[in-house]
This record gives structure tokens, C-alpha cells and sequence, in this order.
């Protein structure tokens, strides 16, 4: 009898504890309430899901963000020039909404497959950064073209319904843009990352601020753009912060997961008391600091001595004037013809392009004859005087070639996927080839330099007279790479090849014991050939969590700001008078992003929308 009773008790006893944790795994979930109107949001019903949406700018937030603080969040950043607003404010705002919404209810007739392939048309215009009228104005008529040929008209009826008027794919590409902006914040939340900020001025004087991240994302870094904002105020260090701050907030990352921020070298952002890295730091302790390896070289090799400086400034004074007159470019491209010369003009020299001054020089050498027959017709004796001068030309054969050669090393130093150990390399190469140049030099030697020993070939000329002017320039150069590299190529070799490079000082025991073990294991060592050092390194960091950590904090951060520089040439090229700077801001994360679009979650969600 008490076994009995024991067993039914103990029966009970686990059909109370099932049910308990089956309370327990019950999502509680936050429903809308009508006082959420006051904060400007109303409820969007996505599948089974209330999700709050903003009567303003009508963004659906997640599920998640039902809560007045997040709420009150979003309008604050968003939209803080209608904070103080009445109810009865957003109570019109919700019923024009409404009103339009079914207007365009009863409007509509697309299908479900019209409306798809309205995204996918949208998608395309965006990726090619074309005007939005390009698809009604060029591609569905074409696509009408093609079908009423090859197909049927019925075919054609079929195509004309696909909406693909100017509004309706800037509405298309906003949806993706969401979409993927949804996509990529979901893949951060919650995992370390590191930051890419940059700030510009553009042609229409407008102020951007471009961020991009690199995130881990299960065997592989990730990176992709984060946001692009325009500034309404100044540019300050303390404005950028709040813009970069609130949007980090608005999308539930956390500042203590940010392990590097990377800019160029201004005061705003490189400040260690009021720049923007120094906010980023209160916030974000574990965050390095990292001045862009492209800047830090472009401001190493643009001095110049006096002697070398005036040949460039005689170039320049060259180029202008062929340049900056219509007819004289004409005139020259003329001339150039009928001497036979590869090319029929000279290039613009511009400071802030990485690439100009070897691509000037190199081109005024090439045609230095006919500059001089050009000059000389145009009565520019004393100009065209220098173009005649052996000791002149050398010197521009010299820095046409040196100036070619900082061109390719800042060609290696740009791209995606850039990580710091491989571009410390890049730079420590550089700097052992100008002590060769150097050393080459001194003997009297300049097979290192193409165009001078070309050119002093063919002319006979003896180099003895301009090289302690070469001389000097390259040991002033040796001098600035080392003050902006420091020799610290060396503390990156135990990632770039563990199984061989010694361990680092800065490593704790238990982080030394876990390498020992890690390079003692021949399947590690049978991986590391066959993977790169992202997958490598992640790979470590599940079985030797330490060291694994380690590298990847050192992998992580961005090295160069080159993603946000070709970010602003891809604003220029969007940037129209007929883009809105919200369109701006959209097509160019559509155009750029790696993420792909979920067409068929977009269209449901919109379906659903236009239903409610």
C-alpha cells in the first residue's frame, strides 16, 4: 500500500513539474495598448505578431520593442521635433494613414508574382545605382519588347501589371533596404564586433557620416556596411558619438561588444581626450583604437625637400594650364595626336586622391615632349625651358618612378577583407625596400627606378650630379614610415603562423599553456594550410577558448578606412537632384550590402500590411 502511494505521489510530483516547464517555455509577448498612441505608435499585425509601428515614418519595430521606454526611445532620436506633441496630433497622423492606406487597398491589382518581380526590378536598379525612372522608363518597356517577340501578348498583358512607377520602386527599395538592415542587426546583436567610421563633405555640401562593421558570424568575419547619416549640425566629435550611440541603441547592440574602432588621423575623430575615439572608449573599454593604415601612409610619403617640391610645383603649374582652358586641352590633345603619343591628355593633380601624384607625374614625364613644344607655342618660354632641363627631367623621372611606387604599395593596402597582421606586412616590405633604394643609390645605382635609368640611358646622362638629392629624400622618407609604422610587424607573428613564430610577452600563462597546446596538435597544424586565418582562428577559439579570443581581437578591428572612402564614391554617383537624402541613404545599402534580399518574407509582410 505505501508503495502505492509512493509511486502515485511521485507521478503527480512529475506531472506538476512538466507542467511547470511548460509554463516556464511560454514566450511572453507584450500587446499593444491604446496609450502607446501618445508616443506616436500603433500596431502592425505581422502573421500571428503585434509589432508597434511609428505613425511618422511608419518603421514596424520588432516584436520586442512593445515597451513604452523603447518606444519613447525611437521618436526621441527619430523623430525629436515631435516629442512634445498632443494625442491628438498622432490620432491624424494614424487616421491620413489609414485613408491612404485604403485608397491604395482598393487601387491596387498587382499579383502576388507582379509585386515580386517589382522587388526584384527595384533590387537591380538599386545595385546598378541608376535613377528609379530607369525601370518605367526603360527596363519594362524593353522586357515588353523582348516578350511581344519571342512570346505571346498575352505574355504582355501579363508584364504590363508589374507596377514599376518612380514612387513605387523607391517604396521597393526602401522595403529591401529595411529588410537587409533587419537582417544584418540581427546577425551583431549580441556578438563582438569592430567599427569603421568616417566623416565628408559632399558636392552639394551636405555632411555624411558613414559607418561600417566587421562582425563574427559562426566561421567567418563579416563585414558589411552599418549605417549611413547625414549630420544636421556640426561635425563634431560629441554629435557624431550621439548619432553612432543612437542608432546602436535603437538597434539593441551593446557598446561592450565593440572590440576596435578604426577612422583616419583629424582631431575630431582621433582625439585621446574629446575625439570621437576617446567617447568610444567611456563606453567601450575593450575598443582599440586604430588610425587608418592608408592615411598613416599617404601623410608618410607626401614631404618633400625643397629642391624635389619645386619640380612639382612646375608640373602642377603645367597642368593647370593645359587643364582649366577648353581650348588648350583641345589644342594639346591635338598636338599630342599627331606626334603619335599614347596619350592626348594630362591628369588633374588633386591632394585628396591617394593616387594622384604618381599618376600626374607619370603622365607629364611620358609626355614631356610634347608639353614643351606645347608650352612654347603658347609663348610659356621659361615654363617650357624646364621641360628642356636634363637636371629637371631627372628629378621627375625620379619622383615619377618613387611616387609609382607608393601607388602600388597603397594599391595592396586597399580592398575588403583587410586585416592588421597582413597589412603590417605590406608596410614592413615597403620600408627594408627603401633602405635597398637607399643602399642602391650610394652605389651609384638606379635599376630600382625605371624611368630615370631609361631616360638617362637614352640621353647619356651621368645621375652623380642629382643622386644626394635622391639620397637625401629617401632617408627623409625612411625616417617618416618609422615614425607613423613603428616596428610592431613582429607582435603579429604568432597569428599569422602560430606553429613556428615564438609566443608573445604580453600573453598570461594560461593563455601560453593553451598555445603550447594548440601548436602541439597535429590536427590543428593539418588545418591551418587549408583554411585562412579567420576560419583558422575560430576555429582554435572553441577548443582553446584563451588564445582563440586572443587572435581574433587582433583580426577583428578594421586596419584601413577604405570601405567608408568607397562608400562616399558611391554616395556621389547616387546623389541626384531627384534622390532624397532618405533615398540616398537606402539605395546606397542596397547597392552595396552583401546580404541578400528575403523577397518572399517582404512581399507576405506587405500583403499583410496593406490588409490590416
Amino acid at each position: 500500500m505505501d508503495r502505492f502511494v509512493k509511486g502515485k505521489r511521485k507521478a503527480t510530483e512529475v506531472a506538476q513539474s512538466q507542467a511547470g516547464q511548460s509554463k516556464a517555455n511560454v514566450v511572453k509577448c507584450r500587446k499593444y495598448d491604446e496609450a502607446y498612441l501618445a508616443l506616436g505608435f500603433t500596431v502592425n499585425v505581422v502573421g500571428e505578431e503585434e509589432r508597434p509601428m511609428c505613425v511618422l515614418c511608419l518603421k514596424t519595430l520588432a516584436a520586442d520593442s512593445m515597451k513604452p521606454t523603447k518606444l519613447r526611445r525611437h521618436i526621441e532620436s527619430m523623430h525629436p521635433n515631435y516629442v512634445q506633441k498632443p494625442i491628438e496630433f498622432f490620432k491624424r497622423k494614424l487616421d491620413q494613414y489609414r485613408g491612404q492606406q485604403s485608397r491604395f487597398v482598393k487601387a491596387t491589382t498587382a499579383t502576388a508574382k507582379a509585386q515580386l518581380a517589382s522587388y526584384k526590378i527595384a533590387y537591380r536598379v538599386a545595385q546598378c545605382k541608376k535613377s528609379h525612372t530607369i525601370a518605367e522608363e526603360l527596363i519594362l518597356p524593353a522586357a515588353i519588347d523582348m516578350v511581344s517577340v519571342m512570346l505571346d501578348e498575352a505574355s504582355v498583358v501579363k508584364l504590363k501589371t508589374i507596377p514599376v512607377s518612380n514612387d513605387t520602386i523607391s517604396r521597393r527599395i526602401q522595403d529591401i533596404a529595411n529588410d537587409i538592415e533587419e537582417q544584418l542587426i540581427e546577425k551583431i546583436r549580441g556578438k563582438r564586433f569592430a567599427l569603421q567610421v568616417d566623416e565628408a563633405t559632399d558636392s552639394n555640401k551636405d555632411s555624411l557620416l558613414i559607418a561600417y562593421v566587421r562582425f563574427v558570424d559562426f566561421e567567418s568575419l563579416n563585414e558589411d556596411l552599418l549605417f549611413c547619416k547625414y549630420i544636421p549640425k556640426r561635425a563634431t566629435a560629441d554629435e557624431l558619438f550621439k548619432i553612432i550611440d543612437s542608432y546602436l541603441t535603437e538597434a539593441g547592440i551593446n557598446w561592450e561588444d565593440c572590440l576596435g574602432i578604426c577612422t583616419d588621423g583629424a582631431q575630431t575623430m582621433a582625439g585621446k581626450r574629446g575625439g570621437l575615439q576617446a567617447l568610444i572608449k567611456r563606453v567601450a573599454p575593450k575598443a582599440q583604437w586604430t588610425h587608418c593604415i592608408i592615411h598613416r601612409e599617404a601623410l608618410a610619403s607626401r614631404p618633400l625637400s625643397p629642391t624635389l617640391n619645386d619640380v612639382l610645383s612646375e608640373v602642377v603649374i603645367a597642368v593647370n594650364y593645359i587643364k582649366t582652358r577648353p581650348l588648350k586641352s583641345r589644342l594639346f590633345s591635338a598636338l599630342c595626336e599627331e606626334m603619335g603619343a599614347d596619350h592626348t591628355a594630362v591628369l588633374f593633380h588633386s591632394e585628396a586622391r591617394w593616387l594622384s601624384r604618381g599618376k600626374v607625374l607619370s603622365r607629364v614625364f611620358e609626355l614631356r615632349e610634347q608639353i614643351q613644344i606645347f608650352l612654347q607655342e603658347e609663348g610659356m618660354n621659361e615654363l617650357a625651358s624646364k621641360f628642356g632641363n636634363e637636371q629637371f627631367l631627372m628629378k621627375l623621372a625620379y619622383l615619377s618612378d618613387i611616387f609609382s611606387k607608393f601607388n602600388q604599395l597603397n594599391l595592396q593596402l586597399q580592398g575588403k577583407d583587410k586585416y592588421l597582421p597582413h597589412l603590417a606586412d605590406q608596410v614592413s616590405s615597403f620600408i627594408r625596400k627603401l633602405e635597398l633604394y637607399g643602399r642602391k643609390l650610394e652605389q651609384g645605382n638606379t635599376e630600382s627606378f625605371e624611368n630615370l635609368t631609361n631616360f638617362s640611358k637614352t640621353n647619356k646622362l651621368t645621375e652623380s650630379t642629382v643622386i644626394p638629392c635622391f639620397l637625401e629624400h629617401i632617408s627623409a622618407l625612411r625616417g617618416h614610415f618609422q615614425k607613423y609604422f613603428p616596428d610592431n610587424s613582429v607582435q603579429f607573428d604568432w597569428v599569422r603562423d602560430p606553429f613556428t613564430a615564438p609566443a608573445p610577452d604580453d600573453l598570461s600563462s594560461s593563455e601560453e599553456e593553451q598555445l603550447i597546446e594548440m601548436t602541439s596538435d597535429s590536427s590543428m597544424r593539418l588545418k591551418f594550410p587549408s583554411q585562412t586565418l579567420c576560419e583558422f582562428w575560430l576555429g582554435v577559439e572553441r577548443e582553446f577558448p584563451l588564445i582563440g579570443q586572443k587572435a581574433v581581437e587582433i583580426l577583428l578591428p578594421f586596419a584601413t578606412s577604405y570601405l567608408c572612402e568607397a562608400g562616399f564614391s558611391a554616395v556621389a554617383s547616387l546623389k541626384t537632384k531627384y534622390r532624397s537624402r532618405l533615398n540616398v541613404e537606402h539605395d546606397l545599402r542596397v547597392a552595396i550590402s552583401k546580404l541578400q534580399p528575403r523577397f518572399e518574407q517582404i512581399c507576405s509582410e506587405k500583403q499583410a500590411h496593406c490588409s490590416h
